[in-house]
């Protein structure tokens, strides 16, 4: 079991990507088009720094309807972004400044879409940390038997979601009103 009182930090990432409902291409040619992450203070909770970018998609560069309908993101978000490689480098950059961080998402598909991102476009995995799957870790904290979405789990603490659900930047803002649930300093 992992300590997470030994981590300094906790980075949390909430990625978007292309997507559709109509079995135009399958899952896995799908592509990140947004990075949210933030880095807050592991003792306090509290926000230290943030990172956002839109990334332009190479397989499928059109968006689909529902891709936009989802996320909110725009074809004219992705047109006017850097491709994979070049937000992987910017992003990278940004984390340098960091050490002894937990990477932690809701679930295991961030991590799984960095790696099938990575490998495609041929880049190393960014994130030299350990992964939390912080959906795991709240059921788990807060003995709940059904595994919640992000914002089943804000519902179940009585907390307001902000933004747009399902922009990474926004999803990754509200995870972070969750975490004193996942670690287990409040309870639901």
């Amino acid at each position: 079991m992992m300590d997470l009182d030994s981590f300094k930090y906790f980075l949390i990432i909430d990625v978007e990507a292309t997507c559709n409902n109509d079995d135009s291409f399958p899952v896995n040619e799908m592509e990140m088009i947004e990075i949210g992450a933030v880095l807050i203070c592991a003792d306090s909770l509290t926000k230290l720094d943030e990172f956002n970018t839109f990334i332009q998609p190479q397989r499928h560069p059109k968006l689909t309807d529902f891709c936009t309908n989802l996320t909110s993101i725009t074809q004219h978000n992705v047109d006017h972004a850097p491709y994979y490689p070049e937000a992987i480098n910017t992003f990278q950059n940004w984390l340098g400044n960091y050490h002894n961080y937990l990477f932690c998402s809701w679930g295991e598909y961030d991590k799984q879409q960095f790696e099938q991102d990575c490998a495609f476009h041929n880049v190393p995995y960014p994130i030299p940390a350990p992964h939390l799957n912080i959906k795991k870790q709240f059921s788990k904290t807060q003995k709940v038997r059904k595994r919640q979405g992000m914002a089943g789990a804000l519902k179940l603490a009585q907390i307001s979601l902000t933004g747009s659900h399902h922009r990474g930047i926004d999803d990754a803002n509200n995870m972070i009103k969750l975490m004193p649930y996942v670690i287990g300093r409040k309870s639901i």
